[in-house]
């Protein structure tokens, strides 16, 4: 009978090791599962909407705009939370900041392409007369 209680306990012992390692093959899948939906759904939703935010932050007067319904327009008058455009002469809607989707010519680009093309011509004078 002892020899019997020892191929028992053997045998007891390998079925505890095989349920141990039955459960953490599970919790392996349902942890990389959770990893691979991190990495390909929840971060770069992330930094996209940190991107929107910031360019819906740095809106100026004068930016050329689309909104998420596809209207298009130049920045009239803005304030915290609304945007006036313009989007015929004379005709202006109010939207919210967060309609707005991207900016297509900002106006902060062609202040400096403006100045850069004065630049250019001051220099080509300057040559003209030397």
């Amino acid at each position: 009978a002892p020899a019997n209680r020892k191929v028992v306990d053997v045998v007891l012992a390998q079925g505890q090791e095989q349920t141990e390692g039955s459960l953490l093959l599970p919790l392996l899948m349902i942890a990389g599962l959770f990893a691979v939906f991190y990495f390909m759904l929840i971060r770069p939703n992330k930094r996209r909407r940190q991107q929107m935010e910031k360019m819906q932050a740095e809106l100026a007067i004068g930016d050329e705009v689309m909104t998420t319904s596809g209207l298009y327009g130049t920045v009239a008058d803005l304030d915290e939370k609304t945007v006036i455009l313009e989007t015929s002469e004379g005709v202006y809607s109010r939207y919210a900041r967060g309609a707005i989707l991207e900016v297509i010519n900002s106006a902060r680009d062609e202040d400096t392409s403006d100045s850069d093309a004065e630049a250019d011509t001051t220099t080509e004078s300057r040559e003209g007369k030397d």
